[in-house]
C-alpha cells in the first residue's frame, strides 16, 4: 500500500449511486485521496455532506481536470460522456476508472482503449462481478458441466420516484440491455470461452417517459461457436413484475448451477443494488443416472452468505486499481474483453431496432 504522503489523487465524476459508492471506498481505502467531486447537478453537494470529510466541488468536468491535476479519474456519468471524458483523463496524463458500459458506441470503446495504450495508462472497467468470489465460484462451476452450455440470466428492476429517474435518464443513451447485458454477457463469454457468431433480440416501449426510439423491456440471445446458447432478459420501470426478476443458471450435459438467492430475489429487492450481486447459494445439479434411470448423486448446495455488499465489492474493484497500478499490470485483455461484450450488446440493439439476426 502506499504511505498517506504518496496516495494517489482522485477525481470522482459523476455523484450518483456508483459515484457515491467508489467515493466511499476511495475515502476508506489507504492509497487513495479524493481531491474534488464532479457533477452537474445537485448531487455533490449531496455526497459531500455524506462523506467523512468536505472536498472540493466542481461543475465543469474539464476544468476540474485542469485544477486538481488527479493521478486517477473515476468516471461513474452516464454512458454517453465516457468516451469524452475517458480520453480527455488520458490525454492529461491519468489513470481511469471507467464504470460499464465503456462507451455508448463500438468505436467510442476503440477510442478510450487506443487513448489508454498511447498514455500508457490503466483502464479499468466496472465490471463488477469480476470482482465477486461467488461469482468466480458460478463461472467455475459451470466450466465442469461439459459444452454446449445453455445460459439463462436475467434482471428486471421495479422502479419508482428516484430511482424511475435514474432509469430514464439512462434511457436517454442506452437501453437496459446494453446497460445491464455487459455485465451478463461478459459473463456468459467466460462461461463458455467460446467466439459469440450471432445475436437475436426483441424489446418493447412500455412508457412515454422515454424517447420514441428506445424500450425499457428487452430480452436477448446468444449463439456461440461451440454451440453454446445465453439468453438474457432486462426492463426497467413502474409496471416491472417481481415475479421471477433474478434468474441466473447454466445447464450442461453433467447437470446445471444455478443461483438460489431467496432474500436478494426477494418482493420489493429488483431495485436494490445489492441484492443486484447477492448470490446466497449455489445449487449444483448432477445429470448422470445409473441403470434404472434414476440420478445417481444427489444435488449438492454451496452456501455463500459470507459473501462482500456493493460498497466491499467497489473497494475490491479500486485494490484492484492500485493494484495494477503499482505492479504494472498488463490489463490490453480485460480491456479486449469489455470492448466485446459491448460489441455484442449493442448487437443485440441492433436486432431488436431491425427485427433482424445480427451476425458477429
Amino acid at each position: 500500500m502506499h504511505k498517506n504522503s504518496n496516495n494517489l489523487r482522485v477525481l470522482v465524476v459523476g455523484c450518483g449511486n456508483m459515484g457515491k459508492s467508489h467515493a466511499m471506498a476511495y475515502q476508506e481505502l489507504d492509497g487513495f485521496e479524493i481531491c474534488g467531486l464532479v457533477s452537474r447537478g445537485e448531487s455533490k453537494f449531496m455526497l459531500n455532506k455524506s462523506l467523512a470529510q468536505h472536498y472540493p466541488l466542481f461543475d465543469q468536468y474539464a476544468s476540474a481536470l485542469s485544477e486538481t491535476k488527479p493521478d486517477i479519474v473515476c468516471i461513474c456519468t452516464y454512458p454517453d460522456t465516457h468516451c469524452d471524458y475517458a480520453v480527455m483523463a488520458f490525454e492529461a496524463g491519468c489513470h481511469v476508472f471507467i464504470e460499464k458500459p465503456l462507451a455508448d458506441t463500438v468505436q467510442g470503446a476503440l477510442k478510450v482503449a487506443k487513448a489508454a495504450e498511447k498514455a500508457g495508462k490503466k483502464l479499468v472497467v466496472g465490471y463488477i462481478l469480476r470482482h465477486h468470489p461467488s461469482w468466480q465460484e458460478f463461472i467455475r462451476q459451470s466450466q465442469q458441466l461439459g459444452k454446449p452450455l445453455v445460459m439463462r440470466m436475467n434482471l428486471n428492476q421495479q422502479s419508482q420516484g428516484a430511482k424511475w429517474l435514474v432509469h430514464q435518464h439512462l434511457m436517454q443513451s442506452l437501453s437496459p440491455i446494453v446497460d445491464c447485458a455487459v455485465h451478463y454477457i461478459d459473463v456468459m463469454c467466460q462461461m463458455t470461452r467460446s467466439k459469440p457468431l450471432q445475436v437475436s433480440a426483441i424489446g418493447v416501449r412500455l412508457t412515454d417517459q422515454i424517447p420514441d426510439w428506445n424500450y425499457n423491456y428487452g430480452q436477448l440471445q446468444i449463439k456461440f461457436e461451440d454451440g453454446s446458447v445465453g439468453w438474457y432478459e432486462a426492463g426497467w420501470g413502474p409496471m416491472a413484475s417481481e415475479t421471477a426478476f433474478f434468474i441466473k443458471d447454466v445447464w450442461g450435459p453433467a447437470g446445471s448451477v444455478s443461483i438460489v438467492a431467496g432474500e436478494a430475489a426477494g418482493a420489493g429487492n429488483s431495485d436494490n443494488i445489492d441484492a443486484h450481486t447477492k448470490t446466497e447459494a449455489l445449487k449444483i445439479h448432477y445429470s448422470a443416472l445409473n441403470e434404472q434411470g434414476e440420478f445417481v448423486k444427489k444435488d449438492q448446495w454451496i452456501n455463500l452468505r459470507d459473501e462482500p455488499d456493493h460498497l466491499q465489492l467497489c473497494k475490491r474493484e479500486q485494490l484492484f486499481l492500485l493494484k495494477a497500478i503499482d505492479e504494472d499490470l498488463d490489463l490490453s485483455a480485460s480491456t479486449r474483453d469489455a470492448i466485446s461484450s459491448l460489441t455484442i450488446a449493442l448487437a443485440c440493439d441492433e436486432s431488436v431496432k431491425t427485427g433482424q439476426i445480427v451476425k458477429l
